[in-house]
């Protein structure tokens, strides 16, 4: 106990250690919201993927593919590293980083209301934002109260406020930097703790062959396998189709979420995108690879204590259970390490929902003139309400919340996706299709929650997102064009005048 509880004053004393630190580059609006655009390539790759993984990855989405699909779930993590971290760099990084500084935006919605000159679609974008960033931002304290729990017997609501406290602190203390730094400290941490819990997991069960030969014998009592043979253990699992739709809104999803994509705003330059694509990617494949692979064995630590009274198993238990059979001191490793996971991406929403708050739906609309000093007030503020709510709906979820933050991504994603990404590479996009898209992704998602048309959610938020892809252009085609003068000065960004001496030229043939 006393290892657990000095790991856990350390690793809270560094956090606020670096808030303080931070202050000085979070004087001004761009400074606290995107680091004065001067964040490097390991910081900005490491707050990337520690603000993708979080404590939902880890206890819950482990959990419950690895039960589901058993060592196929890797799959997952497999497509969160190549499609949501490289694929997202490459296509993403290097545009949104030089279109969103040509167009002085800072926010997701602001980027939204400048490409396309449109305020009411700032507007819309931001209501969006906050809708469903807050109750995702309350789903990330459950996996993390479980572990708590577990390693010290404290009470779930003394987890969730403590948590929220001292997130609130380094955030409102430094910004975006305090949140980078932290987030590059937090990484390393789940680098270690992942690779040492992965190894003590199969220690436990007598080696990675064994436990792949428990697993493979698990198929003649386990309904979803249809009796094959091995099902656990097999290349693409006993559930091949609603595995890819995992992988589609897990991996890329993250295309569309704000939190995630404004990481690409703040990074110091062209070149550094290079190197934090690679950075990003390794530790998506360590981190997430290694969540889902553990996850995989889930079905080995199968206990009554997993299933409620109709029988349904509580998959939020799995990876708790699972690792209720380690040694002490790598329990209080690995509640750090989902500790770390989690309060990194707490502080991307937080930060992310009340910059867009601020930045585009009070300033502008509801007061005017905001001297730079009242918007930092304001949004700090804001961080303050945003963590109160999530704590209130993390404390007593009501069930349409609880729904709510299940579709949150698809939502969101569905939403944002295909007009920021066609917004960033096509001319012709309109104001119209982007409107389209916007309702298409919620709707698709929001209604599906009601009627059930689609059996999965995680299907559902997967359709909309490429549903998204087909609505921009066609409606684009069909409504009315922006100013193609002003179209053609913003994509002028892009243009990059390359001088070449005559060394690194071949000579001109005479």
């Amino acid at each position: 106990m006393g290892i657990k509880i000095l790991l856990l004053l350390l690793f809270f004393g560094s956090m606020i250690a670096i808030g303080l630190y931070s202050r000085k580059h979070a004087s001004s609006v761009a400074g606290f919201v995107l680091g004065g655009r001067n964040v490097g390539p390991w910081l900005t790759a490491f707050a990337y993927g520690t603000s993708y993984f979080s404590a939902v990855v880890f206890v819950g989405y482990a959990g419950q593919f690895g039960w589901k699909y058993g060592l196929s779930s890797t799959w997952i993590g497999i497509g969160n590293a190549f499609i949501g971290s490289l694929l997202a760099w490459v296509i993403l990084g290097r545009r949104t980083r030089v279109m969103t500084k040509y167009l002085h935006a800072a926010t997701m919605p602001d980027f939204f209301g400048k490409r396309f000159e449109s305020n009411a679609l700032r507007i819309a974008a931001s209501a969006i934002v906050f809708i469903f960033l807050v109750p995702y931002t309350a789903s990330i304290y459950n996996g993390l109260s479980r572990l708590f729990g577990l390693a010290f017997d404290i009470p779930y609501s003394v987890c969730v406020i403590v948590m929220a406290a001292l997130t609130g602190a380094y955030v409102i203390l430094g910004g975006y930097m305090a949140t980078a730094i932290n987030d590059f400290i937090q990484g390393i941490i789940m680098l270690l703790g992942i690779v040492a819990v992965i190894g003590a997991v199969l220690s436990g069960q007598g080696g990675f062959m064994v436990a792949v030969g428990k697993l493979a014998e698990l198929n003649s009592d386990v309904p979803v396998t249809m009796g094959q043979p091995g099902a656990f253990t097999s290349f693409f699992g006993p559930d091949p189709l609603n595995l890819l739709g995992v992988v589609i809104l897990t991996s890329l999803g993250t295309w569309g979420l704000p939190q995630m994509v404004q990481k690409f705003y703040a990074i110091k330059s062209e070149k550094a995108i290079s190197t934090g694509t690679v950075i990003s990617t390794v530790f998506a494949i360590v981190i997430s690879g290694g969540c889902y692979f553990l996850g995989g064995f889930g079905r080995l630590f199968d206990n009554p204590s997993l299933y409620k009274e109709d029988g349904s198993v509580i998959y939020d238990g799995v990876i708790p259970y699972m690792l209720s059979t380690l040694p002490d001191v790598l329990i209080g490793i690995v509640i750090v390490l989902v500790l770390s996971a989690s309060m990194s991406t707490l502080s991307s929403l937080v930060l992310t929902s009340s910059s867009t708050l601020t930045l585009d739906f009070i300033k502008g609309n509801l007061v005017k003139d905001m001297s730079e000093k009242k918007q930092l007030h304001v949004m700090q503020g804001l961080i303050v309400v945003f963590i109160v709510i999530s704590v209130i709906l993390a404390l007593d979820p009501p069930t349409f919340i609880a729904q709510l933050m299940g579709i949150s991504w698809g939502a969101l994603a569905g939403a944002f996706l295909a007009p920021f990404m066609y917004g960033l590479y096509w001319k012709k996009v309109t104001k119209a299709s982007v409107w389209a898209c916007f309702a298409t992704g919620i709707g698709i998602t929001v209604f599906n929650m009601f009627f059930h048309y689609i059996q999965s959610p995680i299907n559902a938020g997967a359709i909309a997102m490429l549903v998204g892809f087909v609505v921009v252009p066609v409606v684009s085609m069909l409504s009315p064009k922006m100013d193609k003068k002003k179209v053609e000065e913003i994509f002028r960004c892009y243009d990059n005048q390359v001088v070449a001496t005559s060394k690194k030229v071949l000579p001109e043939e005479k």
